[in-house]
């Protein structure tokens, strides 16, 4: 047996007690989790300078390095995060659908946890907590391997979320973390089969897609995130290019960040003049279409075909310049990955029919995309941004870490 299968092997088992344990009780483990991580945050920074400092001096972007960065009030907000979990209902236990068949049968519906959830993430050692506490609330053991650029950050989170499920009276084992980064514990976890029963991966597309095309356990699609802002030729152009400024902006290296501009040619130069002096205080680098790249000048570089398919985690944005509506949507619906679109229109007609005609998890008017966010949905937080079509689709929070069993009552019956 290898040390991965034991910690699969362990979560399993501490997957059942964690199973039928009542909701007070999970509620007091995030509690527990939540006071520990914020008396001992020192501990926990500590750890993530040191993350940070080694990611600095290898290279990494700035955009990337922000995302691996912790403070004060980024831990602040994880566990605020952490206690509004313990706030939402526990879905674990609610029966639908109960009906009586003409046999007498008393048939119901009853959710469940999935069993054991391995997350397969980047550096961003928020996902730890906020992962952990998911699964826990819902019933689930996880399994969280992070990337090597976070383990320092990793190690402290989960040593203390261990500490605070003890205490709490629940296995240790409820939360795991992999130890190993390489490529190989990666693979291993993905093949994990009899102990894993759901695996989520969280980050850029190369990871999403390898997960999703090498995993043999199942796998929830997560954070593709090539996300649209279409300004129509009805917009409130101050407002739209405030709107595209916080989802390019705001932090570029998240998966509902804006990676590209839709603007009707009826209002290009009006909205251009807007929003390129915001985009500039950024730095953003604007790759833009003939027609754009003519209005905006020496302010852009010309596009190439693949821009309009790329997540850049960065300050870049890609600018078209579209006839209307319709070739807006064409254009979003071919392009990008079903995460987050936004329209802004005074036009109701037009945005009901973008919010009909899009293809995405999330579809806004009037507002950025940058709040498809399980905090923001009032989800307490998320264990990825799902943009597949199966049970689980966009910020999933607790509902969406269950599955479901029929429960039937009977007095007797045989089928005959």
């Amino acid at each position: 047996m290898t040390a991965l299968e034991r910690q699969g092997q362990l979560a399993r088992t501490a997957g059942r007690v964690l199973a039928i344990t009542g909701t007070a009780q999970k509620n007091a483990a995030l509690e527990a989790i939540a006071e520990l991580l914020t008396k001992k945050q020192d501990l926990w920074l500590a750890a993530n300078a040191e993350d940070v400092a080694a990611a600095a001096a290898a290279g990494m972007r700035p955009a990337m390095l922000d995302r691996l960065t912790l403070t004060k009030d980024r831990i602040a907000g994880i566990v605020e995060g952490i206690r509004q979990v313990a706030t939402l209902p526990d879905p674990i236990g609610t029966v639908t659908k109960m009906e009586t068949r003409p046999n007498g049968l008393i048939i119901g519906r009853r959710r469940v946890p999935l069993g054991v959830i391995a997350i397969i993430y980047e550096a961003r050692p928020n996902v730890t907590a906020d992962a952990a506490a998911l699964c826990l609330k819902s019933g689930n053991a996880c399994i969280l391997r992070g990337g090597k650029e976070a383990i320092r950050s990793n190690r402290a989170a989960v040593e203390l979320m261990r500490t605070a499920l003890e205490t709490a009276g629940l296995p240790a084992d409820c939360i795991s973390l992999v130890q190993d980064t390489s490529r190989d514990t990666a693979n291993e976890l993905m093949h994990l089969t009899g102990y894993v029963d759901v695996l989520i991966p969280r980050g850029g597309a190369d990871l999403i897609r390898a997960v999703s095309k090498n995993a043999s356990v199942p796998v929830i699609r997560t954070g593709e995130g090539v996300c649209h802002v279409y300004i129509d030729s009805e917009a409130d152009l101050d407002m739209g290019a405030k709107i595209l400024f916080n989802a390019k902006c705001s932090r570029p290296s998240v998966c509902n960040a804006a990676e590209c501009v839709l603007v009707a040619e009826d209002v290009a130069k009006d909205f251009f003049e807007k929003a390129v002096p915001l985009l500039k205080e950024k730095n953003v680098e604007l790759r833009c279409d003939e027609a754009a790249l003519a209005l905006i000048g020496g302010n852009a570089v010309p596009a190439r075909e693949e821009d309009w398919d790329a997540e850049y985690d960065d300050y870049i944005l890609a600018v078209h310049v579209v006839k209307n509506a319709a070739e807006a949507i064409e254009f979003i619906n071919a392009h990008g990955t079903g995460h987050s679109e936004s329209i802004i229109t005074k036009n109701y007609f037009t945005a009901q029919h973008f919010l009909n005609a899009v293809d995405a998890a999330a579809v806004y008017v009037n507002a950025s995309t940058r709040f498809t966010d399980g905090f923001e949905f009032g989800l307490g937080a998320e264990i990825g941004i799902s943009t597949q079509k199966m049970h689980a689709r966009g910020p999933m929070g607790l509902e969406e870490l269950t599955s479901s069993k029929y429960v039937i009552y009977g007095e007797g019956q045989i089928r005959e």
